[in-house]
């Protein structure tokens, strides 16, 4: 990993997303301490190292609010079934799942994720059997070098491991300014009764974690939400998964609570879980991010999540739910950034924030003439092998195209290995 302290970032086509997405050519950005120092013409160089951003777009890395990190390992697992089948092959194969699985699973998902701009995630790692899975996904995600909330969830049908949580939020992740940080992923009031939703709440209350949950109307609740009021528990930090299926006042209680929303178009439309909710989140009053959710059943790149939610948005009879490219673009950076509750730190490149920036190639052959609008072209025409030069808090984790963590072909043979393992049962 490359140390510097000053970093010039020299004559790009600077995307900047805050307050609007807006493309600024011939722009430098001034990165001092890992933070970004300044964005203007003709900067001084002084000291820094200067990396020519010349035919390059430059832009704050994308933020990818939900995935299930440790899917990586069983990577298009569950193409053509619908989200029934997807749950009961999970279930089975993600039991089978070694702490030394684990740990190679979420450091090749998280290699995976930088490779393609996003610099944060919030991995949903539910496949945590014991303290030593809980301990493998945390190291996997600190070896990879990108900013991650480490959700800790509990497996399905399996007791939910309240001392487990307050070992890792104590001894290692108490620190809430770290590059990896901690949420609680419970099942949520949607699949558990609220006595079970009442008491990881109030871990999460006691531990000062924010929560995130899969949210739809059932099995166990039509109206989970409503559950959430009747217990209480609106008032804690929370962002939402899904809810495809929930109803206007459901999403009414969300937004006046100050709740956040991630959607997954792409496994949404792939595992048939429901309409698009997008455009009806938005019109609720409620930030909406993106998440990339399961490389089992769809592509693990923000390029192709902006793409589905750009395209799921154009068929609805509501042109107030249509999304233009400059909505989703903001949806991938910097709402991303507050549904995470880390706007003060990340998702623009406003001065004073951390610097996760990414520079993608406009010389590539289907980024010629994108200058006209560098937005656009991110949006519907870029793909993550444009991706030239990544940086997490000012260190460059990815330059001239490859990644520069880490030890890759022995990543990439464990996780074959791990693969064959856990599909020869």
């Amino acid at each position: 990993m490359t140390d510097t302290t000053r970093i010039l970032l020299r004559n790009g086509h600077v995307i900047d997303t805050e307050p609007e997405p807006v493309a600024h050519p011939g722009t430098d950005v001034l990165i001092e301490d890992g933070r970004i120092a300044a964005v203007g013409r003709d900067l001084p160089a002084e000291g820094a190292t200067v990396i020519d951003a010349t035919d390059r777009i430059v832009l704050p890395g994308f933020v990818d609010t939900h995935r299930h990190v440790w899917q990586s390992a069983l990577r298009s697992a569950a193409v053509d079934m619908d989200l029934m089948g997807y749950l009961g092959v999970m279930g089975q194969l993600g039991a089978r799942l070694r702490p030394q699985d684990i740990h190679t699973a979420t450091l090749v998902g998280a290699l995976e994720s930088l490779d393609s701009g996003v610099t944060t995630l919030m991995d949903f790692s539910h496949a945590l059997n014991t303290p030593e899975h809980a301990d493998a996904a945390v190291d996997g995600l600190q070896a990879a070098g990108l900013r991650a909330v480490f959700g800790y969830g509990f497996p399905p049908g399996a007791p939910a491991n309240y001392d487990d949580v307050r070992r890792i939020r104590a001894g290692r992740l108490d620190d809430d300014e770290a590059l990896v940080t901690m949420a609680l992923a419970p099942m949520g009031p949607s699949f558990t009764p609220p006595e079970v939703v009442a008491g990881d709440w109030g871990l999460a209350a006691d531990l000062g974690l924010p929560v995130t949950f899969h949210v739809s109307a059932g099995p166990v609740a039509a109206q989970p939400v409503s559950v959430l009021r009747e217990l209480g528990l609106l008032d804690v930090k929370a962002l939402y998964v899904h809810g495809n299926s929930l109803d206007d006042d459901e999403l009414k209680l969300i937004a006046d609570s100050g709740g956040h929303a991630s959607v997954t178009p792409s496994t949404e439309a792939m595992l048939s879980i429901g309409q698009p909710v997008t455009g009806r989140y938005r019109r609720a009053g409620v930030t909406t991010s993106l998440g990339a959710d399961a490389v089992t059943s769809a592509p693990g790149d923000m390029f192709s999540v902006m793409r589905a939610a750009l395209v799921a948005s154009q068929v609805t009879d509501d042109a107030a739910e249509r999304l233009s490219v400059r909505d989703v673009l903001r949806m991938a950076t910097l709402d991303g950034a507050v549904a995470l509750g880390l706007a003060d730190r990340i998702g623009s490149l406003r001065p004073g924030k951390q610097a996760d920036v990414i520079l993608l190639r406009l010389d590539d052959l289907n980024l010629l003439g994108a200058e006209r609008d560098p937005i656009a072209a991110v949006v519907t025409a870029a793909h993550p092998q444009n991706v030239d030069t990544v940086l997490v808090a000012g260190q460059v984790v990815k330059s001239a195209g490859r990644l520069v963590n880490g030890d890759l072909p022995e990543a990439a043979q464990a996780l074959r290995d791990t693969a064959s393992a856990v599909s020869a049962g």
